[in-house]
């Protein structure tokens, strides 16, 4: 005899688009989801045990289990769940996650939420890591919208040493390593040009030491 359990579920911190899909802010944290356990039953459930399943790398949830001692007859209770969205997560990129719902006489209620987050909000190039380096360090930045990227490299006069990225990007967090092996100790700058579809071209550059 299988005992009704209605579950309904918020997601703080994020926009809902349409009926089904949850936006989360990219590259945040303190983002909570609250499933609300509902027992539509006459008699009490003890010891429910809710769990987020199917989760993706780049979402960082404090705690995958919650537990409820006691569902009363009729009663409510929200089980919370916080995580953090990493900034490697796939932007704009639908992910189903589960919660499954168990009582300890193995009755099971599944709720499905779909997620996608959001593409950040600025163009930003980040200082290399390491630095100072030795022979090699990685450039990481962030696009808004897809984007045709060139992240070349420079000596202090203006001399092109290497072209790292000439190509397609998607909107979302990135990393490109140089290795510097074959060029001599020093200052050189690094520069990111990213064009969209729509012809607007941001650029930034940012300077770094190599030491051998």
């Amino acid at each position: 005899h299988m005992r009704t359990l209605i579950v309904s579920i918020a997601v703080v911190g994020s926009v809902a688009l349409g009926q089904t899909t949850y936006q989360l802010p990219f590259a945040s944290s303190g983002n909570t989801i609250e499933l609300a356990v509902a027992n539509t039953a006459t008699i009490p459930l003890t010891a429910v045990k809710v769990e987020a399943t199917n989760l993706p790398s780049w979402l960082k949830f404090a705690a995958t289990e919650q537990r409820i001692a006691l569902l009363k007859a009729q009663q409510e209770i929200p089980a919370t769940f916080t995580f953090s969205v990493d900034k490697t997560a796939p932007v704009q990129k639908s992910q189903t996650l589960k919660f499954v719902i168990s009582s300890p006489t193995g009755e099971k209620w599944m709720k499905e939420i779909t997620v996608a987050v959001a593409a950040p909000e600025k163009f930003e190039v980040f200082q290399n890591f390491p630095n100072p380096f030795n022979p090699s360090t990685t450039i990481s930045y962030q696009l808004t919208t897809n984007s045709k990227v060139n992240l070349k490299i420079f000596n202090m006069l203006g001399q092109e040493v290497a072209s790292l990225v000439d190509g397609d990007r998607l909107a979302g967090y990135h990393q490109e390593m140089w290795d510097a092996t074959r060029c001599s100790s020093g200052v050189y700058v690094y520069q990111v040009i990213a064009s969209d579809d729509h012809g607007t071209k941001q650029v930034a550059r940012k300077r770094m030491l190599f030491l051998k």
